[in-house]
């Protein structure tokens, strides 16, 4: 038997393919790779960066989908149905919508697969696939399961390796998927399984993709204490009330902690109190100083993540959101639309106020384009949402923004290893930026059929 996993891309600009130059690992690939019995075969392409082999002799394809790649997703597919090959899709997306991914395959996997994957190929062999299979959530994700990384070898994906301590989180902000998927829990790792997977490969660079790495502080602990003799250095996402635990960030910075995604989302307490973010319920640009000193004085490059487009955004306060971002000197920045994930809190809301565009499927829209407003905001047009989130993205990755954030002394500048992270990244970021905004999603037009 042959396996194929795909890993889409998000679309097409205008007149050509979109190459992701910043490409990580697809980690989620690498896991059911692990998962598959050994005596199946199997390759993986990945959309973002070579073409798929359609008609490559395969028995079973397997798709994941997040809801940004979810139109790309179902032409895949299509494709593969269109030759008589049997398609599997799961993923976020098919947790969020596991309806509207099943109009799009033969069998759809809703939650995390390692409870139903091995059942799922055997009964592939078996001649006897089910249309849907569904997960209990495992208490412990990915228990002994090592990622098979052949898979990515020879892809170009960036010197960085990508595994996981944990998945999901037990806050609720409105806007939050992950929120929906795991019910508001988060769900950790043996650190040994963690530690063992370090050690299967050569990489010392590491990126743990959880959704808040520090959601539960002592397993936290454990964790950061295991990694201290490893060497490493990593980064991921954690929370802004991490802060509030000595002990935890003493461990951080001793284990290789090279910086964190913070979800800083605003500084306007309003919309802090609308989104429901609880870690950040001081937010206001004053309020946040005493957070922002204490990590310059950890040494952390902070990559701050806001959203842009709540009820108590203006024009005027999101483009303040962008200076206040320069004027700290944050590593990174992101300035996200608000967008109205299926099945979240703020997807009902903007539904029973009637403010979602493109008929409440903007993943699925031949109009919309990457980055562009999918909501009514209140206190401007969409396309001034739209234009305004784009300015920040364009001001903050500026070359002369650049130039001025490196100089922060006890962060960018801390060592020459961080320096040089600076100094490659930056600029790769700021390449990306221009080249998603305003992508296509899918690979075809309205007319074209064509592969």
């Amino acid at each position: 038997m042959k396996l194929t996993l795909i890993k889409p891309n998000i679309g097409r600009r205008e007149h050509s393919l979109y190459v992701d130059e910043g490409r990580m690992e697809p980690l989620q690939l690498g896991i059911l790779a692990a998962l598959t019995p050994k005596d199946v075969e199997v390759v993986m392409y990945d959309d973002r960066m070579e073409q798929i082999p359609y008609d490559e002799p395969t028995d079973l394809v397997a798709i994941t989908v997040e809801t940004f790649t979810a139109r790309r997703a179902y032409e895949i597919s299509e494709e593969f149905q269109k030759r008589g090959v049997k398609t599997v899709l799961g993923g976020m997306h098919a947790k969020l919508i596991p309806e509207e991914v099943a109009e799009h395959c033969d069998c759809v996997m809703v939650g995390d697969a390692e409870p139903i994957w091995e059942r799922m190929i055997e009964d592939f062999r078996a001649g006897n696939l089910q249309s849907r299979y569904e997960a209990v959530q495992p208490e412990c994700p990915q228990l002994h399961v090592i990622a098979r990384r052949d898979i990515f070898e020879g892809k170009g994906y960036l010197p960085i390796t990508l595994l996981q301590f944990s998945r999901g989180c037990s806050h609720r902000c409105s806007f939050c998927a992950s929120t929906v998927y795991f019910d508001a829990h988060h769900y950790c790792r043996p650190v040994e399984d963690v530690v063992a997977e370090i050690r299967s490969q050569k990489r010392r660079l590491l990126f743990f993709v959880d959704d808040n790495i520090v959601c539960d502080r002592q397993k936290a602990k454990e964790l950061f204490r295991a990694l201290i003799p490893l060497k490493v250095r990593w980064v991921s996402q954690g929370s802004m009330d991490m802060l509030k635990d000595r002990e935890l960030m003493e461990l951080m910075v001793q284990s290789g902690c090279l910086g964190l995604v913070i979800g800083f989302e605003s500084i306007s307490p309003e919309c802090i109190a609308q989104m429901n973010k609880g870690t950040n319920r001081k937010g206001s640009e004053e309020l946040y100083q005493s957070e922002i000193e204490q990590l310059r004085q950890w040494g952390l490059q902070t990559w701050a993540a806001f959203t842009v487009g709540h009820d108590g955004d203006t024009v005027e306060s999101i483009r303040a959101t962008c200076d206040f971002a320069i004027r700290n000197k944050f590593t990174f920045a992101a300035f996200n639309i608000l967008m109205p994930y299926p099945g979240t809190p703020l997807y009902r809301q903007m539904e029973q106020e009637g403010r979602l565009l493109y008929g409440g499927k903007w993943w699925l829209s031949e109009e919309y384009r990457f980055n562009y407003a999918s909501i009514v905001p209140r206190n401007m047009s969409p396309e001034e949402l739209t234009e305004i989130s784009f300015d920040c993205r364009k001001r903050f990755n500026s070359v002369g923004s650049i130039v001025r954030r490196a100089l922060e002394p006890r962060t960018n500048l801390r060592t020459p290893y961080r320096f040089l992270t600076y100094l490659i990244y930056n600029p790769l970021f700021r390449k990306e930026v221009f080249k998603k905004q305003g992508m296509r999603f899918g690979m075809k037009g309205a007319n074209d059929t064509s592969e």
